[in-house]
């Protein structure tokens, strides 16, 4: 059966590409001039000495320096963002009280519940005093988050703001809010439980509270999870910065390996693996 043009061609085509390859392995491996100053150029023993390109050290000197730089930056964030979250924490447990003692108002107006007994009020004291607890002992290695009382350091300023150290001489604050200086926070009382009047300004004194709590909630949650996100894409430029430094120290491969692919790189491979 006689071959078609195609399977011709493609014969043709094949043996072409060995015999370039034969040819250019021999040029470059056997005994020729060419491949003697190739073998004396990479191997060669002394005098013959490898010299450092210093335009390529300077290079990866620096590119080295960034990504330290921006490695430590991503650190620098990823530590804002648990402080944000040590914060949002704490603010959503103070929530979660407030809604406890709307709900004990609640009872006390619908009949479930005593506003005269010691028990009742006890326990809505015993919430604020909760509290009043959180956002005294809220802190992140020292800093205090929500007590502006113990503000005015070192490490967050008398406003609340905390700076984060970014990139050489640049950086950012991030602030919080000073939940001992809720307006009526202070007004909180078990004892007028028992009467209605009282009783339903307390109520409008939670309600209030907890929609400013809310909104810091929301702040907190919304600013750590801008943290986080900052921080992995800060990692990540790290990440590409490390792979530039380790492409321009140049290949690790073998003599041989990076002559064959040469050879190859420039007449093609005989299977096709790019896909």
């Amino acid at each position: 059966m006689s071959l078609t043009n195609d399977e011709k061609n493609f014969i043709f085509q094949y043996s072409q590409q060995l015999l370039n390859q034969d040819f250019l392995t021999s040029s470059y491996l056997s005994g020729s001039t060419v491949g003697k100053s190739l073998r004396d150029m990479m191997l060669a023993k002394q005098p013959v000495q490898p010299l450092t390109n210093p335009f390529e050290e300077a290079i990866t000197g620096s590119l080295r320096a960034d990504s330290a730089a921006v490695k430590q930056n991503a650190r620098n964030l990823v530590e804002a963002a648990k402080m944000m979250g040590t914060a949002k924490a704490a603010v959503g447990q103070i929530n979660d009280a407030l809604t406890q003692m709307e709900s004990i108002i609640d009872q006390i107006n619908s009949g479930e519940l005593d506003g005269t007994s010691s028990v009742v009020q006890g326990e809505y004291d015993a919430l604020k005093t909760k509290i009043d607890g959180i956002i005294s002992g809220t802190d992140y290695n020292g800093i205090s988050m929500l007590d502006s009382s113990k503000w005015g350091t070192q490490q967050i300023s008398s406003s609340g703001a905390v700076w984060i150290q970014s990139l050489k001489d640049s950086g950012f604050n991030i602030t919080f809010n000073a939940l001992n200086s809720l307006t009526n926070l202070g007004d909180l009382d078990g004892s007028v439980l028992g009467v209605s009047g009282t009783r339903s300004t307390q109520l409008s004194y939670v309600q209030s509270l907890q929609s400013d709590v809310e909104a810091v909630l929301d702040r907190y949650t919304s600013k750590e999870s801008s943290l986080n996100y900052q921080a992995s894409a800060t990692e990540s430029q790290g990440i590409i910065l490390d792979q530039a430094v380790e492409n321009r120290r140049g290949s690790s491969l073998s003599v041989e390996q990076i002559l064959l692919n040469l050879i190859l790189g420039d007449t093609g491979g005989i299977v096709d693996s790019s896909g």
